[in-house]
């Protein structure tokens, strides 16, 4: 009996050493919204936020009509978590409108997201999720600027992500051009977006007050421009054709990378390395601010998500370290350089910054990638991350290829909200598209 009440005890005492600490789970820390394009955790990866049918187009939907936003992202916490989403009207600056959900929704403010997976055959572990914007749940009833929301536990202060999409009742016509900048300094380097206003339907009393103008490089909220003063008001007719608005420097092509298949080394891959988790090599940039400038094909800083060894790209495409390279010396003694684009909201954070090698001349950077083909390009910034050369690397012609998108909004003197009553997108090469 003794020998029983022994082995019993020794029993226990190995389960107990056999318990594992249970895992700690990462929460998303309360904050503050920005109302821009933002991911508030290095955990969320991969956000996409698109027109459906037509992937990385700019978040754009007309209302009344039967177009639909799609918003998918991959979490990289362990397991599946539950979030929420809401969307907020906002004014021409961002700023939230000054009328109630009530006013601008048709239904809820807001609703769980339903929609998600768990990674499926790959190194790194994921959760992927999916909503569409409107729904049964949540569905714009007014025009103008809206920001979505995504937080977990009903929290809206535990914020992941934040993204901005823009509902639109047409109530006046565009007509739209793209041309070399009239500036002489700036003739080979910049492009030129000029448009006019037809409003035959829209009583506009005072332009200067009443009407706002907005263009965008690439759907870039961080490349864009705001303008109240048309340079010619006529009959029915705002004309936005001054030397100086709307005038962009065109940058360069965008470098790019395809990792559809980590078996094969496709464009700017030097070697694929599969351990626990794959690794990119890709082959060391330089910099292309030359004098001439040279055509390539780029998706003008967008990302695809593109998995050839599997079947559905969303929960079997796998995430690669990525390895960067640039060999450039430092345009001056104190400042950074990161590695930008829509695969990474173009957010300016530790996780894309670059660290220098002196004795090698050479930037570089590791951070992870999902599969697919995936458009970039280097900015210098300052020591706190403001830009200070967006082409210092990459150069600025006139020939590069580039959409922009006009949004025209107008607010009556007794309206409460700014209504986006016009949109239209743009390309160098292309015939304009006309909403």
């Amino acid at each position: 009996m003794f020998g029983l009440l022994v082995s019993f005890s020794v029993s226990c005492s190995a389960q107990k050493k056999e318990r594992k600490p249970r895992p700690v789970v990462i929460q998303a820390p309360s904050v503050d919204a920005i109302f821009e394009n933002f991911n508030y955790i290095p955990e969320i990866k991969s956000v996409e936020f698109f027109s459906q049918g037509q992937d990385q187009s700019f978040p754009v939907m007309f209302l009344g009509s039967a177009d639909r936003l799609i918003l998918q992202f991959d979490d990289l916490r362990s397991g599946s978590r539950n979030l929420s989403y809401s969307v907020t009207h906002c004014d021409v600056n961002w700023k939230p409108s000054n009328i109630s959900s009530l006013d601008y929704l048709e239904s809820f403010s807001q609703d769980l997201v339903t929609n998600y997976r768990s990674a499926y055959n790959t190194f790194q572990k994921y959760t992927h999720y999916q909503l569409t914007i409107p729904n049964l749940t949540v569905i714009p009833k007014l025009s103008g600027n809206y920001l979505l929301k995504v937080y977990e536990n009903s929290d809206p202060t535990r914020l992941l992500l934040t993204r901005r999409f823009y509902v639109v009742q047409p109530k006046v016509v565009l007509q739209a051009q793209i041309a070399q900048s009239n500036q002489v300094n700036n003739r080979d380097q910049n492009q030129k977006v000029n448009f006019s206003i037809l409003h035959p339907s829209l009583n506009i009393q005072n332009a200067y007050q009443e009407v706002t103008a907005v263009v965008m490089q690439n759907g870039r909220t961080d490349v864009s421009e705001q303008s109240k003063r048309p340079l010619f008001i006529r009959n029915n007719q705002l004309v936005y054709t001054d030397n100086i608005t709307f005038d962009f420097a065109a940058g360069n092509e965008f470098r790019r990378f395809d990792t559809r298949s980590f078996r094969f080394k496709s464009d700017g891959v030097y070697e694929n390395i599969k351990d626990s988790l794959y690794t990119v090599n890709l082959f060391a940039d330089i910099s292309k601010n030359i004098a001439n400038y040279s055509s390539q094909l780029d998706n003008n800083g967008n990302f695809f998500i593109l998995n050839q060894d599997g079947s559905n790209p969303d929960y079997d495409g796998d995430y690669a370290n990525v390895s960067f390279a640039l060999k450039a010396t430092p345009p001056s003694a104190n400042g950074s350089v990161y590695v930008l684009g829509a695969f990474n909201s173009y957010q300016k954070k530790s996780e894309y910054k670059m660290t220098y090698n002196a004795a090698q001349k050479i930037f570089t950077l590791n951070t992870l990638v999902k599969q697919g083909v995936t458009d970039y390009h280097y900015v210098w910034t300052d020591a706190n991350g403001k830009t200070i050369g967006e082409h210092e690397f990459d150069g600025s012609f006139y020939q590069t290829e580039n959409s922009y998108q006009i949004l025209i909004y107008y607010r009556s003197p007794s309206s409460r909200f700014d209504e986006l009553v016009a949109f239209a997108e743009l390309n160098t090469v292309r015939l304009p598209r006309n909403y």
